[in-house]
């Protein structure tokens, strides 16, 4: 099989624990470089993981002409400015989630990437799970009547001080590493732009929301409802969705990128079902989904178009929220 030569721009936690794994389960994707902020933590990446080189800069890995397809796990804040660097070194790019902190910056990406000819897509790895996709399918097909109101939360406990989670100029904040995720399946599962946004938040003395909840109502009625936090007690964690229609529900226990035989209940006024969807690894799935791109077999899961709607909506949310 065709492997594309994938390069990761950054040593942050999330490719640690998410997307390396993903990426060594994806089945056309080789590990062939990683960058770092110095050589050293590059190297001790590539001799965990196995990728074949290391540099100590991001620019000389985007130099790399065997490089093919970049994962960027940065901060929010410098998803754009990397995110271009690569694009125009004529690089595929899989960014981390959110694609950038405000829709202008988002557009700015998506047009370099359209004038590059090359792929850009947003690392909502979860929005690749067959549980997701199944749990769509039930909606389109008219199993719960017609959709009317969507409930997600996304709740961690605080960070360290130091993580880059919890300072604004890094544009961290409850909302932007946790209710982006509640936005996006809102808009996913709605397929349209709400109409109006309500959203309230409460922030710490670094100026980042710690918790957050909105309001979007969609023409025709729908209503989707959101909370994100980062002030629960260690080991506490709520990560839920659910899914009203005018006659019946969807409701799951899944966490947004969890793994494995996943179930979600399916209620009507005929009664109660209970289904199990296989789901593999969703970094892995994102990984190889953008690797099929890149071959031309397909185009990006998770589009431009979907992530400005989704980047629009934040920018209305974030006002609302006075951030």
């Amino acid at each position: 099989m065709e492997k594309i030569k994938w390069g990761l721009l950054g040593t942050a936690k999330i490719a640690r624990q998410c997307t390396i794994p993903g990426m060594l389960q994806a089945e056309n994707c080789e590990l062939t470089a990683v960058a770092g902020r110095s050589l050293e933590k590059a190297q001790a990446f590539q001799r965990e993981y196995g990728f074949r080189k290391a540099y100590g800069s991001y620019e000389e890995l985007l130099a790399d002409p065997e490089i093919q397809a970049v994962y960027i796990p940065l901060p929010n804040n410098l998803h754009p400015e990397w995110s271009i660097k690569a694009l125009q070194a004529k690089k595929h790019v899989l960014c981390e989630k959110p694609l950038a902190p405000t829709a202008a910056q988002a557009e700015a990406m998506i047009r370099t990437a359209e004038e590059n000819g090359v792929y850009l897509m947003e690392a909502f790895a979860y929005l690749h799970s067959p549980l997701i996709r199944a749990i769509r399918e039930e909606i389109d097909s008219g199993a719960i009547g017609k959709l009317n109101y969507i409930e997600s939360e996304f709740s961690t406990p605080g960070h360290d001080p130091s993580n880059i989670r919890m300072h604004k100029d890094t544009c961290g904040g409850s909302f932007y590493d946790l209710g982006c995720y509640c936005t996006s399946l809102i808009l996913w599962m709605f397929g349209q732009d709400p109409e109006s946004v309500h959203a309230t938040a409460e922030f710490s003395d670094q100026g980042i929301d710690t918790m957050a909840t909105g309001f979007l109502k969609f023409p025709g009625g729908g209503r989707g409802v959101f909370t994100c936090g980062m002030d629960l007690a260690p080991g506490r964690r709520i990560d839920r969705m659910a899914f009203y229609g005018t006659t019946g529900s969807i409701l799951t226990d899944a966490q947004f990128n969890q793994d494995g035989a996943l179930r979600y209940t399916l209620q009507t006024k005929e009664g109660t079902v209970e289904k199990t969807v296989e789901t593999p690894h969703n970094y892995g799935l994102e990984v190889e989904q953008l690797g099929r791109c890149v071959m031309g077999l397909e185009t990006p899961h998770v589009s431009n178009a979907f992530s400005l709607r989704n980047s629009k909506t934040m920018d209305r949310i974030l006002k609302e929220m006075q951030y």
